[in-house]
């Protein structure tokens, strides 16, 4: 089954039984950038070089055919309009995208939507599991490459850097006797080693920036919400 990166992403963070979403808080710009990362693997954007201490790098895109893929090639419309900054990009592409990928996940069978109230008054939906065949797949490479130690592949090692981003990389394995502090430096090193070049490493980098960004907004209003 062809899936995204971003929609291979949302599988690993949604519990299987349970339906909930981890790192929810930080899922916009995670998704943007796991479709950044796409479109960097895909050879169609580049990061051109800020041109003085005043500017910031800007993500450009590469002419040519539709992805036909509809996220893509949507991705790529608004990256063409004008240039901008990789970590602006992850929040404007991650916008709205958790929704789209869940309506496709369950297109595919492989998520099912269940409704309910959070106090008996909010209403909720959850999305657990309704076909593991293909996120055991996608497991069984994240637990060759964190665990075994086995050279990962490109799509894979995305993966390890943006669940490492948000400090995820050692839940979706199954470390046996291996400390999580271990399954985090493996990943670390997988995340900023040689299988990427700079336009995904920049991708990599500004979900980071951005998360970090959203973590901290979230933080200053709940300190302000409780003065």
């Amino acid at each position: 089954m062809e899936t995204l990166i971003a929609e291979d992403l949302l599988l690993l963070l949604l519990d299987d039984e349970s339906g909930k979403l981890a790192a929810s808080d930080k899922i916009r710009p995670l998704l943007g950038g796991a479709l950044l990362i796409e479109l960097a693997l895909a050879e169609r954007i580049e990061v051109v070089a800020r041109t003085s201490v005043w500017s910031t790098s800007k993500v450009t895109v590469h002419p040519g055919p539709p992805l036909d893929e509809p996220l893509l090639d949507m991705a790529v419309s608004t990256i063409a309009e004008k240039p901008r900054g990789a970590q602006d990009l992850v929040n404007r592409l991650g916008k709205g995208t958790k929704d789209v990928l869940l309506a496709r996940l369950t297109e595919r069978g492989l998520v099912h939507p269940v409704k309910g109230k959070v106090f008996g008054l909010f209403p909720h939906t959850t999305w657990p599991a309704s076909d593991r065949l293909h996120e055991a797949g996608v497991r069984e490479k994240l637990q060759a490459a964190l665990v075994l130690g086995l050279t990962p592949d490109e799509r894979t090692s995305a993966l390890v850097a943006l669940l490492s981003a948000v400090d995820h990389a050692h839940k979706v394995v199954d470390r046996g006797d291996l400390p999580a502090g271990e399954v985090r430096r493996r990943a670390r090193h997988i995340a900023d080693g040689a299988w990427a070049a700079t336009a995904v490493k920049d991708a990599v980098a500004a979900a980071q920036a951005a998360m970090t960004a959203a973590i901290v907004a979230t933080s200053v209003a709940a300190t302000a919400g409780g003065s």
